[in-house]
């Protein structure tokens, strides 16, 4: 769809934003953000967990104010919710106790409308999208993407200007997901919608190659923009085509080299002690091992070739991959995933000698492991407390962070039989301690 206007419908101009602290200190989440998304366009927010994309979009709501920077509305400063942007959010959020035509008529709430006109309007809206006959039902009779539906007749029947989706598909199977995304694509194709201009959050690639016209790829730590791809694909499109998969790869190389290069940055701060580590079990990353040695790979692939194999999306994928490399049992470059000697050796090996090798990787390249260990060997009754390890984290971690960065140490270090950990008493030991 072309653009009738030169005036973007939002913009942000280096937008950031930090939440504080414990100690009270910044913490920074998204940095220097620009973005303009001018009317007719679908554009889509890329990336993996903890990239700012859900911060982003609520400052883009006005739900959230920046620390610094500026968001402009329609050409005007955006200073809180404003008439015109709609929000479908990821999860259902419709309220149990009404019916179809009681949530979305909850849309209309702010406009203040008579009850004749809102009937009118819920009513046309539910029809749009699809639940012509459903007005009477409640929330617990309808499937996952009937509940969805009603979360963006919710969102459309005000006539946003600005429609904002976080994730809107991802709670759904499949092929639920696959059906409303082409009916929404549907939709805004043959301009039965009032709004202007979509900006959707998204972790699956595939999606956001389908449904945008532009995709903002963002790194993390803080959330940044790290690419911005244009995807010029006429409608509909067809994920088996050439220059379709062109853009997906391109996409998967951006995000694993901007990954790698977390990684490498992340082991120089205090000797990588305070490394982030995915909450990933030795179980997936075995799996992940044995696929990658296995035919017809032999121990190397394209990202965006296994992720479809393993039914992946970013989230799942990225963080075992990322895994590996931390692990160094595989070494990821341009989009592609290669085992080291070493993982090949993990993927042929049984139960004992891979628990030897992910002990003896454990000590090598997870610092904070090697640091639960040998603050372990030096006490007396070889035992420590878990705050003793939580407060060095979250001197450099969000609180979050670090309570993930332990829970995946812990998890490592039981498998490998490097330390105990007692959770009632949150005690770390060695064996019998």
């Amino acid at each position: 769809m072309s653009s009738p206007s030169d005036q973007p419908v939002i913009a942000l101009r280096k937008v950031s934003k930090a939440f504080a602290k414990p100690s009270g200190e910044p913490l920074p989440v998204l940095a220097d953000i620009d973005l303009a998304l001018p009317e007719g366009e679908i554009l889509g927010l890329l990336g993996r967990s903890g990239s700012g994309k859900s911060t982003l979009l609520r400052i883009a709501a006005g739900l959230i104010k920046p620390t610094s920077g500026e968001v402009r509305y329609r050409g005007a400063p955006l200073t809180g919710p404003a008439a015109g942007i709609a929000v479908v959010f990821q999860t259902f959020a419709l309220y149990p106790w009404l019916t179809v035509l009681e949530n979305v008529e909850l849309g209309l709430d702010a406009l203040a409308l008579p009850l004749e006109e809102a009937r009118r309007r819920a009513l046309s809206a539910i029809d749009l999208i699809g639940l012509d006959g459903f007005q009477s039902a409640y929330p617990r009779e309808l499937s996952g993407g009937m509940r969805q539906r009603v979360g963006f007749a919710r969102a459309i029947v005000a006539d946003p200007i600005l429609l904002l989706m976080d994730e809107p598909f991802s709670a759904l199977d499949v092929l639920t997901a696959e059906t409303l995304r082409t009916d929404f694509l549907d939709l805004w194709i043959e301009r039965q919608l009032s709004s202007k201009a979509v900006l959707m959050v998204t972790h699956n690639i595939d999606e956001a190659v389908l449904m945008c016209d532009r995709i903002l790829v963002l790194g993390a730590n803080p959330g940044h923009v790290a690419a911005e791809i244009p995807v010029p694909l006429p409608q509909p499109r067809n994920r088996l085509d050439a220059a379709f998969r062109c853009i997906v790869d391109e996409i998967y190389a951006i995000l694993t080299s901007r990954m790698a290069e977390s990684i490498g940055a992340q082991s120089q701060i205090r000797g990588g002690l305070v490394q982030l580590l995915p909450q990933v079990s030795t179980n997936r990353i075995g799996g992940l091992l044995e696929t990658l040695a296995a035919a017809p790979y032999g121990g190397e692939a394209e990202l965006a070739q296994i992720a479809p194999t393993l039914a992946y999306e970013i989230n799942d994928l990225f963080p075992v991959a990322a895994s590996l490399h931390i692990l160094e049992f595989a070494e990821l470059k341009d989009g592609a995933i290669k085992l080291t000697a070493a993982g090949r050796v993990f993927a042929r090996s049984g139960i004992e000698e891979r628990k030897r090798l992910f002990r003896e990787h454990l000590l090598r390249f997870v610092p904070l492991a090697a640091h639960i260990r040998q603050v372990l060997d030096e006490r007396e009754g070889h035992r420590a407390p878990r705050a003793r390890f939580e407060f060095e984290l979250q001197d450099h971690l969000n609180p979050d962070d670090a309570e993930k960065t332990l829970r995946t140490a812990i998890d490592w270090g039981r498998y490998a039989e490097l330390f105990d950990y007692n959770d009632q008493t949150r005690t770390f030991g060695i064996g019998d301690a």
